[in-house]
């Protein structure tokens, strides 16, 4: 029997057996991925001095379910690859939707601005260079448990598997990293948060490719 069908055999008789993909270790990832997010937001960037104030205004909110949206695209992805022969078809979908919503806004905010001065000020706001860094160091650590977890379940596409849990990683550090980021337009949002969160879940698909397979 050839490696291939034998790694399709075992992963049929799993499908049968096994429980369903363990969604208490998902969110034992996300808990402990945030809390760390938020020491290293608290202990290094420190949250915004504004925060008391921002908390009172729509965009942060926004903000949040955005990012947060993003890290629910992540997870509906993942705890379905988690499992033999698991499709994030659903996951990949939300992430599609919520992205293109933001970047229409994002667009629409820049188009509509009174010049090119305004709506590159959109753009960069006052954290364009940082923005997207800060996110991936924010995320390593949710990632790198989150693929050590995912080595206890059982995922036949370890390169999709990976990319999944980086964007699970990505959208719940990218909530946390509101705390301290005061960009509040929908095109700052659509690029430079978005990037973060890509970038995590490129490097997850990359290290899945090595560290999933069976």
């Amino acid at each position: 029997m050839r490696t291939d069908d034998l790694i399709d055999a075992l992963a049929a008789d799993a499908g049968r057996g096994a429980e369903p993909a363990p969604p208490r270790r998902l969110a034992l990832v996300a808990s402990l991925g945030g809390v760390a997010a938020l020491l290293l937001v608290l202990g290094w960037l420190r949250a915004r001095p504004d925060l008391g104030q921002a908390i009172l205004g729509p965009m942060f909110w926004i903000k949040a379910i955005y990012t947060g949206l993003l890290g629910l695209a992540g997870y509906l992805a993942v705890e379905r690859l988690s499992r033999p022969a698991g499709s994030g078809r659903r996951g990949w979908i939300v992430g599609a939707v919520v992205f293109g919503v933001c970047a229409v806004a994002g667009i629409y905010q820049a188009i509509t601005s009174p010049d090119v001065q305004a709506a590159l000020k959109l753009l960069h706001g006052h954290s364009w260079r940082s923005c997207s860094p800060r996110i991936l160091v924010l995320g390593l650590p949710m990632l790198a448990l989150g693929l050590w977890a995912l080595r206890g379940m059982a995922p036949t596409r370890p390169g999709l598997a990976g990319f999944a849990m980086g964007l699970f990683s990505g959208g719940v550090v990218a909530t946390v990293y509101g705390l301290h980021c005061p960009e509040h337009t929908f095109t700052f949002l659509a690029l430079w948060y978005s990037l973060g969160v890509l970038a995590l879940g490129l490097i997850g698909g990359w290290a899945g490719r090595w560290l999933l397979r069976w």
